[in-house]
């Protein structure tokens, strides 16, 4: 699985870095940045929920 983070989208809300911060880290400003574009099958259940948390819809799961 890989994720996909648009950052022009993201508003630097927080909630994917503070759901799965093995996935997600934050810029200087509070955007987020993504760590690990790979996901691994046990990392799968945090994306999938970081995905749902984005108010933004900035983050995106593909299989």
């Amino acid at each position: 699985m890989n994720l996909d983070l648009d950052t022009d989208a993201c508003q630097g809300h927080g909630r994917c870095y503070s759901i799965a911060p093995e996935l997600f880290g934050a810029d200087e400003e509070g955007h987020s940045l993504l760590l690990m574009g790979d996901v691994s099958a046990d990392l799968e259940t945090s994306a999938r929920h970081a995905v749902e948390s984005c108010p933004e819809e900035a983050i995106a799961l593909h299989e």
